[in-house]
């Protein structure tokens, strides 16, 4: 039987809405404040932690993602208005505090983009991105000296399309949102949260490409963002205005029931959790995870009242 403890890693004012997270090779975290539009870092800390500002930027902020070591890529999108989207490389690569990282655009998405939301590394210099408005993922490959990026649409499918006559409002609801990769069995796993679908994809190894349709493996929530443990062939699954952490079998049927790991009963400190990562740690991957809420900024709690947002740590215990 498992079972999960949280513990509190540091805080935001409420109505901050932390949409992405990224752990660094010291368990420090990198954290995107969508409509704050900014770039935190939290330091590697047993303790609560004061978050560190790295930058505001002009767009809404969504994926952070590590391509290299402590170089990562951050979306820009302003998916609900203008649609205007780019790619920021981020390089703290021998960054102390009270310095300005090195920061600049590799990448201004054509007019196709609608609204960037999720994205994983599939192989080296190969990014994946989900437009939850488009329905479709993007494909970026990156300069191997840090220079201008390109992309095109790496697949689109029903199952990644948005609702827009949804009746669970505000917000409009994205399609397919949180995106991560299974190395070992080359599977793109996929959520789409307004279709509450949980869903994967083959990927060729050697050219990254689909290699086949997607197959749907379970659903039945409001799914947000992931994260997976191929060795126990479990994800880790955040709800979001749902305010739960479930577990689904990768492997599971479409049917599978609800394994709820953590938010039944309600905890408040669990309100929108919105992604999850694992720790970097010895021996962390599997059982220690960092979760991010945005404190009720999307769907309020029973008693109306939005709460600070969060970063959190999980332990597992089986």
């Amino acid at each position: 039987m498992e079972s999960a403890t949280l513990h509190t890693v540091a805080e935001f004012p409420a109505h901050s809405f932390l949409e992405n997270l990224a752990v660094r090779g010291d368990n420090s975290i990198l954290v995107t404040s969508l409509n704050h539009r900014q770039l935190w870092l939290i330091p590697a800390s047993g303790a609560p932690a004061e978050p560190i500002l790295l930058h505001t930027y002009d767009h809404l902020v969504s994926a952070v993602v590590e391509t290299e070591p402590d170089v990562f890529h951050v979306a820009l999108s302003d998916g609900y208005t203008t649609h205007e989207s780019h790619l920021s490389r981020v390089d703290l690569r021998g960054w102390t505090p009270g310095t300005a990282p090195g920061i600049k655009t590799v990448l201004t998405f054509d007019s196709r983009v609608r609204a960037l939301n999720g994205g994983c590394l599939i192989a080296p210099g190969v990014l994946l991105l989900a437009d939850c408005f488009g329905g479709f993922v993007w494909r970026v490959d990156l300069s191997a000296t840090g220079g201008p990026a390109t992309a095109d649409v790496w697949l689109a499918h029903p199952s990644m399309e948005h609702d827009p006559l949804t009746t669970v409002k505000p917000p409009l609801q994205p399609g397919i949102n949180g995106v991560r990769y299974a190395e070992r069995t080359h599977y793109l796993y996929y959520t789409s949260t307004a279709q509450q679908l949980f869903m994967r994809v083959p990927v060729d190894p050697a050219t990254h490409d689909p290699a086949g349709a997607p197959e749907h493996i379970g659903g039945g929530t409001m799914a947000d963002d992931f994260c997976i443990d191929e060795d126990a062939g479990l994800a880790y699954v955040t709800t979001h205005r749902q305010n739960t952490l479930d577990r689904v079998l990768l492997d599971g049927p479409p049917d599978q029931p609800r394994d709820i790991v953590l938010g039944d009963p309600l905890d408040l400190r669990l309100l929108g959790p919105s992604s999850i990562a694992w720790g970097r740690g010895p021996d962390e991957h599997g059982r220690v995870a960092y979760l991010i809420t945005d404190g009720g900024t999307t769907a309020l709690p029973p008693d109306g009242r939005a709460r600070s947002a969060k970063v959190l740590r999980m332990e597992l215990t089986r």
